[in-house]
C-alpha cells in the first residue's frame, strides 16, 4: 500500500494503548498497480495467474496458439519471439515444442520459470507499463503482449454531470469507493479524442487508456524490425462499456474488484487508440492462420485411436479458441516496424 496514505492514530474507546490503521482512499489507478505489482501483489504469488483462471496460452489451449503464432511469425519473415506478460512461461514451452528453430524470450515480474526451455531467454520487468532496460533494440522479432494492456492500470472515472468526470478512489482495506477530484489534463483530453463524454449520464464510467496507449508506444518502441502484437479483450467507440469494464477473478470466478493482491483486476482495452497496422478479432486471426475447429475423421478412431484422440483435442481447443463470444472476441493487434 502506498505509505503517503496510511497512518497510524489512536483508538478511541477503553483501549487506548493500541493503534489502528487509517487508510484514505487513493485513486483506482495507484491501488490496482500496487494490488498487482506491489512486494505482496498478485503477479508476484508463487502459483502464478493460471492458479486463477485459463487463457489462451494455458493448456491444452497453448498449443494450438502457439501453432498460429509460429505461423504468424514464419509470415512476418521473424526468427525471435518475445512474450511480454509471459506469466509461467506457458506459450514459451509451446513454442519450443513447435518450432524448436526459434529464439524465444519470456518477460514477467518473476524470477525465470523454473521449466521453460533451457535456450529462451528470460527479463525480470518491474511491472504495468514499465519494461526492462535491456529490452531494446529488438530486431526480426515478433513481440506478443497478451493479456499485458488490460493490467496497466488506468485512471476510473465516473461523470458526475454532464461532460464532467470525477477519478474513483477505492479504500485498500474494504473496497468501498467514493469520488475525487477531476482527472487531470492529460487524461481529459484522452477521453475527448477517444472516449468522449457527450451523451453519457451521470453514473457512466471511464476507464482512461492513456497509460495502455503510452505502455503500447512504449513497447513498440523497443522494436528496431519486427511485429509487435496485443492480444486483449478489448472495445471500439462504438461499443465502449457503459459501466466500465474493471473486474476482479480469484481461483476461477469471477469478484468483485479489490485491491488488496489477493485477485487479479483487470479492464478491457480503448483498442482502436493503440497505434496499429492491423485490427482484427481472434477469430478472424486464427482462422487467417489456418486454426480451425474440423472434426477429425471417426475412421481415425478405429485405425488410429490415439492420433484420433490428439486430432479431437486440437479441434475442440481450436473451437474454444475462436468461440464468439468468448475467447474467438478477443481483439489482435498488430504494429509492423522497420526503422
Amino acid at each position: 500500500m502506498p505509505s503517503t496514505n496510511v497512518h497510524a492514530t489512536a483508538p478511541r474507546g477503553v483501549h487506548g494503548s493500541g493503534y489502528r490503521a487509517v487508510v484514505e482512499p487513493v485513486p483506482w489507478r495507484e491501488a490496482w498497480h500496487d494490488a498487482l505489482y506491489g512486494s505482496h501483489g498478485f503477479y508476484r504469488a508463487t502459483v502464478g495467474p493460471a492458479g486463477h483462471f485459463t487463457t489462451s496460452t494455458h493448456r491444452p489451449l497453448g498449443a494450438v496458439l502457439a501453432q498460429a503464432v509460429a505461423r504468424l511469425a514464419e509470415r512476418e519473415g521473424l526468427s525471435h519471439v518475445v512474450d511480454v506478460g509471459a506469466g509461467r512461461g506457458e506459450l514459451l514451452c509451446a513454442l519450443g515444442v513447435v518450432r524448436p528453430d526459434l529464439r524465444l524470450t519470456g518477460v514477467d515480474v518473476v524470477d525465470r520459470p523454473a521449466d521453460l526451455p533451457p535456450s529462451a531467454g528470460w527479463l525480470v520487468s518491474p511491472g504495468g507499463a514499465e519494461l526492462p532496460d535491456t529490452l531494446n533494440d529488438l530486431e526480426d522479432v515478433l513481440v506478443i503482449a497478451h493479456e499485458w494492456l488490460d493490467v496497466v492500470p488506468c485512471t476510473v472515472a465516473e461523470v458526475i454531470a454532464p461532460g464532467r468526470l470525477a477519478t474513483v478512489l477505492v479504500d485498500l482495506l474494504t473496497g468501498e469507493e467514493s469520488l475525487g477530484a477531476a482527472p487531470d489534463g492529460a487524461d481529459l483530453a484522452w477521453c475527448e479524442l477517444h472516449w468522449p463524454l457527450e451523451g453519457l449520464p451521470v453514473g457512466s464510467r471511464v476507464e482512461v487508456g492513456r497509460t495502455r496507449d503510452a505502455a503500447w508506444s512504449g513497447l513498440v518502441a523497443r522494436v528496431r524490425r519486427g511485429t509487435v502484437l496485443a492480444v486483449d479483450y478489448g472495445h471500439t467507440r462504438r461499443d465502449r462499456p457503459q459501466r466500465g469494464s474493471l473486474t476482479g477473478y480469484r481461483e476461477g470466478v469471477v469478484v468483485a474488484p479489490v485491491a488488496d493482491g489477493s485477485c487479479d483486476l483487470t479492464a478491457h482495452v480503448a483498442v482502436d487508440s493503440l497505434e496499429r497496422d492491423e485490427i482484427m478479432t481472434q477469430r478472424e486471426a486464427l482462422h487467417g492462420l489456418a486454426v480451425h475447429a474440423l472434426t477429425p475423421d471417426h475412421e481415425l478412431s478405429r485405425t488410429d485411436p490415439a492420433a484420433y484422440l490428439g486430432a479431437l483435442s486440437r479441434s475442440s481447443a481450436a473451437l474454444a479458441l475462436t468461440a464468439v463470444p468468448g475467447l474467438g472476441g478477443f481483439r489482435w493487434v498488430l504494429r509492423r516496424v522497420s526503422t
